[in-house]
């Protein structure tokens, strides 16, 4: 299967992998022929890769992080605990609808968790495609699942482990109490805007830490997550160890999925590119062991993705090195801009020379 860009697609191309709903319902069945107007609904619901059938990737596989029944669990606790909060507002006397969740976000976390510790490798979520109608619930997942596969590379303790998934998962429910045309606004928000966004980080701690079952570090995390080392961060400028672990680890898989998601107002970046983001922000902004763990768990060049080498040869992404997340095996199957009769695999693990120097998108 090959991991092609949607907006590079082109109709009657064969889809490799079932894309479903963020509550699990199929949405477009391996197999399909894919139309324009189903190019179209994808590229307009922000999806930016699917897997397409492909003669030269056909024995190429990639399983998705976690289960379909876990996601679309999540997914749905996620979005109807935040909808219920929103419809019932700030009112402390409605503090029954998190708290009655409670065991139910417990659980989840404990399934990502394990989920992740049984996948065994470094992740990608590029490659587990799904269609949602409303970004904060996907995001929230998606941070819950970066920020736990950090945790598990810094080898915290179960209960912190799980204190850090469910502090992911709620770290922006502050935003659903922000005007949606200022949180949905496709364009450049104003400076009294962006004041009012940055009020969902306050906003969600002040609701979180009237949730008596959750522990405290829960509401800081929805609190510190844009607090950045070096005190340029909000709302507090906290510096340093005046910002806690899992907000510190949150911020990272925040940032990371932000940029690599497809939004109104901008394409996404692929990993590596986000991850030079994060490299970028190391020590001065992020804990540097932090973004090292997470450089660990993060797959750079997701298999399936087709590649040209500094050398000028082309080839397709097929295995990952387990501790070197940019330095995939690639299959070689042009040089000199000429396909080869028979392909031939270079390790990029062994072959230093070489790097990656191109993505190609279509």
């Amino acid at each position: 299967m090959k991991l092609a860009a949607a907006n590079s697609i082109k109709p009657g191309a064969t889809l490799a992998r079932t894309i479903y709903s963020e509550h699990g319902s199929v949405l477009l069945v391996k197999g399909v022929k894919i139309s324009r107007t189903m190019l179209d609904r994808l590229i307009n619901q922000g999806i930016t890769y699917v897997f397409i059938d492909d003669e030269l990737t056909k024995d190429i596989y990639v399983e998705p992080v976690i289960s379909e029944k876990t996601r679309s669990r999540a997914s749905k606790t996620i979005e109807d605990t935040f909808l219920n909060i929103s419809r019932n507002g700030l009112s402390e006397t409605k503090s029954y609808l998190l708290n009655d969740k409670k065991d139910e976000f417990g659980e989840i976390a404990d399934e990502l968790i394990n989920s992740i510790m049984s996948y065994g490798k470094s992740i990608s979520l590029l490659a587990d495609i799904y269609v949602s109608d409303n970004y904060i619930f996907q995001h929230s997942l998606n941070v819950a699942i970066y920020a736990t596969s950090i945790g598990l590379k810094l080898k915290m303790p179960s209960e912190k482990l799980s204190e850090l998934a469910v502090g992911a998962m709620l770290h922006d429910v502050g935003k659903i109490f922000i005007d949606p045309d200022i949180l949905n606004k496709t364009g450049p928000l104003t400076e009294e805007e962006y004041t009012i966004m940055k009020t969902h980080a306050e906003i969600g701690y002040n609701y979180l830490r009237t949730q008596r079952e959750y522990p405290a570090v829960i509401a800081h995390c929805a609190y510190q997550h844009h607090e950045r080392l070096d005190g340029t961060g909000y709302p507090r400028g906290l510096k340093g160890n005046e910002i806690i672990t899992p907000a510190k680890i949150i911020a990272i898989a925040d940032v990371f999925d932000a940029v690599t998601s497809n939004r109104v107002y901008r394409k996404a970046m692929l990993p590596h590119e986000g991850l030079e983001m994060i490299y970028a922000g190391a020590a001065s902004i992020f804990d540097t062991t932090m973004v090292e763990a997470f450089r660990k768990s993060i797959i750079a060049y997701p298999e399936g993705l087709f590649v040209v080498l500094s050398d000028g040869s082309e080839g397709v992404v097929i295995r990952q090195n387990k501790h070197l997340c940019d330095r995939p095996v690639i299959r070689i199957i042009k040089e000199n801009g000429e396909p080869l009769d028979i392909p031939y695999e270079i390790d990029l693990g062994t072959k230093m020379n070489l790097t990656i120097k191109e993505v190609l998108r279509d």
